[in-house]
């Protein structure tokens, strides 16, 4: 398949068994399993749409509170093209070895599991429900499973974090048999736990920089190559339904909070589940995917931006004083630039939003 022809698809689960003090996602904290009225609702959308998708991606919220049936009949109403790569978002203390062996019979590729720390304590602060051995289990059961495609999440400069704890994580990552590694720092959004309340023993944000180029360093060491600004992976195992997104390719996000972008189109779902069951929610307009929506994207890929490419979507050539700034970036170690492509560097995705104010 032709990379412009790519298609994914999002599905949105919003159901928790709690949430965690950092999230700001649309869930629905306390929820034991998802209700068939919602995977219902999710069908009925899923019927609607006429192209098969390369990619299918359960994200949320907590997808592995769905069960491996509705995983199933949810994959089947998608007609995946053969060969796609479909992901499910597994939090550690929601899986059981009969539920992961489920969904690999219901088609899932790919698992993405919410480590976040190998320390229990920092664990509890996050409000995590599982801990460091319960993850190393679920990791366990997943290989038991058959899977070959496992990501763990890390998340970095969290209170009283310590180069330490991130060593730990990443072993315990490692010895899951993880082929891909999400890492990323901890941000603190608005209307969340943490807000309200901020923990004590943040690091102060030279100290998470630091924290970010160690991590990159020591995945790199470990045999993670990173693509994108937050995800590392052993060769061959890049997440391709995010590619989609970085690469400005078309995806289609099916329930409330979900986002999509079809012919360079951007719509969205409002952040409303009992209307989305009701079917009585509409998706609404966000705007069009340009140049400017390219250049962004690409420069979180390590691959860069086309220049050439970024042109023909309409984007304006850089003027004199843009070139000279690049140049004063790729001397000073933030970017690789030669005139046809634009990579930053992981120094140079520490300052990303000061590189961009410079070229929009």
């Amino acid at each position: 398949m032709a990379a412009e022809d790519r298609f994914g698809i999002y599905l949105h689960i919003p159901y928790c068994r709690a949430r965690c003090r950092y999230c700001d996602f649309h869930t629905r904290p306390a929820a034991r399993a998802v209700p068939q009225a919602y995977v219902a609702a999710l069908l009925r959308e899923l019927a609607k749409n006429t192209r098969r998708p390369d990619t299918l991606y359960f994200g949320g919220g907590t997808p592995s509170l769905l069960t491996p049936a509705q995983v199933a009949a949810l994959v089947r109403a998608a007609d995946p093209l053969p060969g796609a790569e479909i992901t499910l978002e597994a939090n550690p203390d929601t899986v059981t070895p009969d539920s992961l062996r489920g969904y690999a019979a219901a088609g899932v590729t790919r698992l993405s599991f919410g480590v976040q720390s190998a320390d229990d304590a920092q664990l509890k602060r996050l409000g995590r429900a599982h801990t460091a051995i319960g993850a190393a289990q679920a990791l366990g059961w997943a290989r038991q499973a058959g899977f070959a495609d496992v990501c763990g999440d890390i998340m970095l400069a969290l209170p009283g974090y310590s180069n330490a704890e991130f060593d730990a994580t990443l072993a315990l990552l490692q010895a899951g048999g993880c082929t891909h590694i999400s890492a990323y720092l901890l941000k603190i959004e608005p209307g969340t736990a943490f807000a309200r309340r901020p923990p004590a023993g943040l690091p102060d944000p030279d100290a998470a920089a630091d924290f970010y180029l160690y991590a990159c360093r020591q995945l790199e060491h470990a045999g993670y190559r990173q693509y994108e600004i937050s995800n590392f992976a052993r060769p061959g195992h890049a997440g391709r339904h995010n590619l989609l997104y970085w690469n400005c390719r078309d995806y289609l996000g099916i329930g409330p909070a979900a986002h999509s972008c079809v012919g360079g189109v951007r719509r969205f779902w409002p952040a409303d589940t009992d209307a989305f069951i009701a079917g009585t929610l509409r998706e609404q307009a966000e705007g069009a995917c340009g140049a400017d929506d390219y250049l962004m994207l690409r420069l979180r890929l390590t691959a860069g931006l086309d220049v050439t490419e970024y042109q023909v979507r309409g984007g304006k050539p850089f003027t004199a004083a843009q070139q000279a700034f690049l140049r004063r970036c790729a001397a000073h170690g933030y970017a690789r630039w030669d005139g046809d492509t634009l990579a930053l560097t992981p120094a140079g995705m520490v300052v990303q939003n000061s590189i961009l104010r410079e070229l929009l």
